[in-house]
């Protein structure tokens, strides 16, 4: 089964960037993704090959943490520093200009309105930071809605590489629900398919 990529088509899948921010990926941070810059390569390359078709997630400290929430920031208070607002800007390679934002206080960007945002497709391909987070949460999530999700393994970072791996291992687990493919295999199956459709595997 493939899906059609064209412009306009409802069932078109979607690229989904997630959280490519500064304070994943500078290395002052200390949230940065030691590999950022080998998934940034991989996104823009990504960003290109789907066109209009790309949603931007940004992960964002909330102003009053509730629950657990509040024993995390106890462990990241630079979180919650004003002084590093700037480091939840989008790094600047990505340019954000016309395309859908999505900011979450969650490391999961799954919801109804990224659902929304998908204008009907039931197909993503899935990038971003960090693997064993944000991507990993947002992967189940959408694969619980019914989603049929492929993660560009070389276009994620994880805080290591183990634990880059070890978070593609338990989706890995969700197959055919969630996929682990790469760069050059999504960028080839588009090409194979002229454009018109990502296939699935």
């Amino acid at each position: 089964m493939s899906e059609r990529i064209a412009g306009g088509q409802t069932d078109a899948p979607w690229l989904v960037v997630v959280d490519m921010q500064k304070i994943f990926g500078l290395p002052s941070s200390e949230w940065f993704a030691p590999r950022f810059a080998e998934a940034s390569a991989g996104v823009q390359s990504l960003v290109t090959a789907f066109g209009p078709r790309v949603i931007y997630t940004r992960f964002l400290a909330p102003e009053s943490p509730e629950g657990a929430w509040r024993d995390y920031y106890e462990d990241w208070p630079f979180a919650l520093d004003p002084a590093s607002a700037g480091l939840y800007d989008m790094m600047p390679e990505f340019d954000t200009t016309g395309r859908t934002m999505i900011d979450r206080t969650t490391f999961g960007k799954w919801d109804a309105g990224l659902a929304a945002a998908l204008g009907g497709s039931n197909e993503i391909v899935l990038v971003g930071v960090s693997t064993d987070c944000c991507v990993l949460s947002t992967a189940l999530g959408a694969a619980d809605a019914g989603i049929h999700v492929r993660v560009a393994a070389d276009a994620c970072a994880g805080v290591s590489d183990a634990d880059h791996q070890r978070a593609l291992d338990v989706m890995a687990l969700y197959r055919p629900l969630i996929e682990i493919t790469t760069v050059d295999e999504v960028n080839q199956s588009l090409v194979d398919a002229g454009g018109a459709t990502l296939a699935r595997e």
